[in-house]
């Protein structure tokens, strides 16, 4: 369909991005809360961009909503003007200013309580100006946020072996073995990874990467079954499980002292050197239009975590 002048009718963002929201939710419904729209008017937009475009994209019934063939293919490439657009935005608001606007930073579970605090400290401290959004969501589904662009930047365990997302490392710290009160393991130093193969080895549920962590570790100590008997949702219930005689566990360093403080019933196992550790990393888009500021932030980040027990690591390492 062309103008009295010539040329071809644009498509609005708009447009694109109703379309795009019912191509993901099948609903009209959803797709419009999904982006804050009314849902007379997301129908409307996906109708005049089937007009702009002149071609039919969605086949609409009573029960439901399907992309036709030729929905499949355009919204994809609806999609990705969107994400231009956003990298567009996205690269004006750092040339403006650094740190400031919104950061959305997504936090694992297994850091989020125990780094946090450092975290906020520091951006209130240093950078007044920065709009601090965090998600606490497992790994998969930060990397699918980061992919996206509906995250900035994350903080989680690396490596992640991702194509495309560069690591910014910030420390390492050991794990420990907690007990209930009357093991003989609890309480000891120097606890050979072996004794491993022998321990009721409580667990955190699927999908957290401290749970993988903790399963590669017993493998490292020979062991090859997988130790799941109870798991938790968390580390909080997962240390009262302990408590309560179920089982040991294994925790990262920084969560030592908050999680142990809730419970008298609990002994702490220190391994010895080398002992089994993770590697705790800020993670960004390849090619990021802030990256320098990520950069800065990180080292920002590293000093203000040398009071935690943790081996603080430089960029290069």
């Amino acid at each position: 369909m062309t103008m009295s002048n010539g040329k071809r009718r644009q498509p609005s963002l708009a447009q694109l991005r109703a379309f795009a929201a019912v191509a993901e939710h099948l609903h009209f419904r959803d797709a419009a809360a999904a982006i804050g729209m009314s849902q007379p008017a997301l129908s409307g937009a996906v109708s005049a961009l089937e007009e702009t475009l002149g071609v039919t994209l969605l086949e609409r019934t009573t029960r439901k909503v399907l992309l036709s063939p030729a929905g499949e293919r355009l919204a994809v490439r609806a999609r990705a003007v969107l994400e231009a657009v956003g990298a567009l935005l996205e690269e004006a608001e750092a040339v403006r200013a650094p740190f400031t606007g919104v950061l959305r930073l997504g936090v694992i579970p297994t850091v989020a309580p125990y780094l946090l605090p450092a975290v906020l400290r520091l951006v209130h401290e240093r950078y007044p100006h920065l709009d601090l959004q965090v998600h606490e969501e497992q790994t998969a589904s930060l990397l699918d946020g980061l992919n996206s662009g509906r995250l900035d930047l994350l903080l989680l365990a690396v490596p992640l072996g991702v194509p495309g997302v560069v690591e910014l490392p910030l420390f390492d710290e050991d794990f420990v073995l907690v007990t209930p009160p009357d093991h003989w393991l609890g309480g000891r130093e120097g606890i050979p990874r072996e004794a491993l193969k022998e321990l009721n080895l409580l667990l955190l549920d699927e999908g957290h990467c401290l749970r993988d962590q903790a399963l590669d570790i017993c493998r490292e100590a020979g062991r090859e079954d997988a130790p799941v008997t109870t798991t938790a949702a968390g580390l909080s219930t997962l240390v009262q499980l302990v408590a309560g005689g179920l089982g040991c566990t294994l925790l990262p360093r920084t969560a030592l002292e908050l999680e142990t403080a809730r419970s008298s019933r609990l002994l702490t196992g220190y391994f010895a050197e080398p002992a089994p550790t993770r590697r705790v990393a800020f993670a960004m888009r390849a090619g990021a239009a802030r990256a320098a500021e990520y950069e800065e932030l990180a080292e920002a980040l590293r000093e203000a975590l040398r009071a935690l027990p943790v081996r603080v690591l430089e960029e290069a390492d």
